[in-house]
């Protein structure tokens, strides 16, 4: 199988080459890695360049888009930009971050479970990080969420769903459109990624209100909004953001804003997210 990765990248000169090495020590390289040096003003770009001189399947691509740090659209257009250098040459694709450290196996082990089912849309493993000197599981997410620092697309199912959405719960709205076209979605706990940076390190408090307008635009409602917000929220530590998340989420529905999906997609996302909480309950 062949696989692509397209990682934006912003200022991320203190682990970009960390990111690299790990790739070029994969037992199973990628035909392509193209690298989205999306408005650094630190050494992103030279350390890819300098990188790419020995590793001719690596290459540099530069955007310029705002230095404000929003999660979903700024990552995401860096992505599509990346894409846009590609053909469609590959059998599974990958959107990966600039601060990352894979196991050696990762994309092997990726490419066995494609291979293993044909109904297997999305793989992914699990993101670690260092506190106290030890690597511990980022527990942000449920074990069949892949975080969306290193996501793995079936071809066949990445252009079904329709690429990836510029928009604050791209990474969510993915799982849901890959299981509403019925594909699956694989994670391998034995697959442990060393994430350098904590998720949300540089969100404001702009940024945490768009997690409850995400939320809106899955078309989740306010009830199952409340529930998931307050379950974020505590799973950061951080009870108060329960406030910030329904306070985007008001914000959102009192603007009428678009929906990520259709109003079939809602219901099934809706019916899903219900028939799992049903399932933890009981």
């Amino acid at each position: 199988m062949n696989y692509y990765i397209v990682i934006p990248a912003h200022n991320e000169e203190a682990f970009m080459q960390l990111t690299l090495d790990s790739l070029a020590a994969q037992t199973f390289l990628p035909k392509k890695a193209v690298i989205v040096n999306d408005n650094s003003t630190d050494a992103t770009a030279e350390i890819v360049l300098a990188f790419a001189e020995k590793h001719p399947w690596v290459s540099l691509v530069n955007k310029t888009s705002g230095a404000i740090h929003l999660p979903g659209s700024k990552v995401i257009q860096a992505f599509q930009k990346g894409l846009d250098t590609l053909d469609g040459d590959y059998d599974f694709i990958i959107k990966g971050d600039a601060d990352l450290i894979f196991p050696p196996i990762y994309f092997e082990t990726i490419a066995k479970h494609f291979r293993s089912d044909a109904k297997i849309g999305m793989a992914g493993g699990f993101a670690y990080i260092e506190k106290n000197g030890e690597w511990t599981l980022e527990n942000l997410t449920d074990k069949d969420h892949i975080r969306g620092a290193f996501k793995a697309y079936r071809k066949a199912c990445f252009e079904q769903i329709g690429g990836l959405k510029p928009a604050m719960g791209w990474d969510t709205v993915d799982e849901l459109l890959c299981k509403f076209y019925g594909w699956k979605v694989v994670t391998d706990e034995s697959l442990k990624v060393k994430h350098l940076k904590p998720t949300g390190a540089n969100y404001n408090r702009e940024a945490r209100y768009k997690q409850g307008e995400a939320f809106y635009s899955l078309g989740y409602g306010f009830l199952i909004t409340s529930i998931a917000s307050l379950k974020l929220a505590m799973r950061k530590g951080k009870p108060m953001l329960f406030l910030d998340y329904l306070n985007g989420f008001r914000k959102a529905k009192a603007a009428r804003k678009p929906l990520l999906v259709t109003e079939e997609q809602a219901r099934f996302i809706r019916n899903y997210r219900w028939k799992k909480m049903k399932e933890k309950l009981f």
